[in-house]
């Protein structure tokens, strides 16, 4: 569980959540970049996302999760972040 939030829309965090299968469990690294924080109080979640190949894939976290153990920071953004909820970061890339 996250005692307290030190991260915003726009950085790169690593999440490292506990994974159940069968009677064992183990702690699964997710790394990539804020999109949202949502909620107050006990309701609040964020949302993370980083792309696999050319796929994106996103997760949304529960702050009062007990399966998530602990969140790293691992870059904050570059400049100022001017938007709430990054969610122009989900359009198709197009390669040149």
């Amino acid at each position: 569980m996250i005692s307290q939030i030190n991260f915003v829309p726009g950085d790169i965090i690593r999440v490292h959540e506990r994974v159940k299968e069968g009677d064992k469990s183990r702690i699964q690294v997710f790394e990539g970049t804020v999109l949202a924080l949502k909620g107050r109080g006990e309701n609040k979640s964020f949302t993370v996302m980083k792309i696999v190949g050319d796929v994106g894939v996103e997760k949304i976290f529960p702050i009062k999760s007990p399966n998530v153990e602990k969140v790293v920071v691992k870059e904050h953004s570059k400049g100022r972040v001017r938007r709430a909820k990054l969610y122009y970061k989900r359009l198709p890339r197009v390669n040149p």
